[in-house]
């Protein structure tokens, strides 16, 4: 696992460098006033894989509050390694919990679209994961000061299962597939490295 994580660090360090190289030529462009067009960077992760959670927790939000997220079109996809069955039901690497929060980080970015907001509390409960909390995953929604009754409605009816299949499909139409969590790919290309 000591290489796993040495690949995580890589994959981390390629991708701010990308965004931080991004990130100045786009400043560049807004300061002359030229069109710009944002480097698309999508993350497939798992809300309890301890990889995934780090990543959040210790790299992303950072990146963003530097402004090297500025120059991307962050799009989130808390999926992962789970599996659909025949009948539609999910089964999640980490169990019924990661299923759960899946679904409740999944609503949570339908509920607030604003990358800022959605990341915000996707960020708390990665933080409360990391301490073995994550069961007190509500309160990100008052720290945050946001209305729960959107997430919570979300979550608990069709609604959230129906996002959850649907980050699968998009998850399961990866090409190549994803062969870790997180799995990070900027402008349709997969950062391995």
């Amino acid at each position: 696992t000591m290489a796993r994580g040495l690949h995580h660090l890589l994959l981390l360090a390629a991708l701010l460098q990308l965004l931080s190289t991004t990130s100045a030529a786009t400043a560049g462009d807004v300061a002359t006033g030229s069109g710009s067009e944002k480097v698309h960077v999508a993350i497939y992760y798992e809300s309890l894989c301890p990889y995934s959670v780090r990543f959040v927790a210790n790299h992303l939000l950072k990146a963003y509050r530097d402004g090297l997220l500025d120059a991307a079109d962050l799009t989130l996809v808390p999926y992962g390694n789970a599996k659909v069955n025949a009948h539609g039901a999910i089964t999640c690497q980490h169990g019924p919990e990661e299923c759960l929060l899946n679904t409740v980080e999944a609503c949570a970015i339908d509920a607030w679209p604003d990358v800022k907001v959605h990341l915000g509390f996707i960020y708390c409960v990665s933080d409360l994961v990391m301490k073995n909390k994550h069961r007190e995953w509500e309160s990100c929604i008052q720290k945050q000061g946001l209305d729960p009754r959107p997430v919570t409605e979300c979550y608990k009816g069709e609604r959230g299962h129906n996002l959850s299949l649907e980050y699968g499909k998009q998850t399961a139409a990866l090409v190549p597939p994803h062969q870790f969590v997180p799995w990070v790919v900027v402008d349709g290309k997969p950062l391995y490295n």
